[in-house]
C-alpha cells in the first residue's frame, strides 16, 4: 500500500462507525524492542481490514475505563505516523468529543516512540 492509499483509507474512516476487537485491553503490558509499557486504553483493531503493514487496522479506543474485549465506537481521529507504514485509528463512543490534543496525550504512551500527529475527524 502507497503513502497516499494509506492515508485516503485513513481519512476514510474519520466520523464512521465500527465495531473493533480489543486485543491489548486497558492494563495490558506490551514488550518491543526492550522497551516495556502498560496500556492505560483499549487498543484494538477492525477485522477483516488490513492497514498500511498488511495487518488489521489497529483503533486507540478512548472514553471507555473498562478493559473491553469488542466496542462499537466512531472514529474521532486519526494518528498518522511519518517514520512507519502503520498508521492508526481513534476510535470514542458515539458523542464523545475530543480535541487534537487531548488524543495526542490520550496515545502519547505508544506514540512516544514514533514521529507521528494526529487528525481529528
Amino acid at each position: 500500500m502507497t503513502l497516499d492509499e494509506r492515508r485516503a483509507q485513513i481519512r476514510s474512516y474519520l466520523g464512521k462507525v465500527v465495531t473493533i476487537e480489543i486485543d491489548r485491553p486497558i492494563g495490558y503490558v506490551h514488550e518491543k524492542k526492550g522497551n516495556t509499557w502498560k496500556y492505560p486504553i483499549n487498543y484494538g483493531y477492525i477485522p477483516h481490514v488490513l492497514g498500511g503493514d498488511g495487518e488489521e487496522l489497529d483503533v486507540y479506543l478512548l472514553g471507555v475505563s473498562e478493559p473491553a474485549e469488542r466496542f462499537t465506537c466512531r472514529i474521532v481521529g486519526a494518528v498518522l505516523r511519518d517514520d512507519d507504514d502503520e498508521d492508526k485509528l481513534i476510535g470514542a463512543p458515539d458523542g464523545a468529543i475530543y480535541t487534537a490534543e487531548e488524543m495526542e496525550s490520550a496515545v502519547r504512551f505508544q506514540e512516544r516512540f514514533h514521529v507521528s500527529h494526529v487528525i481529528k475527524a
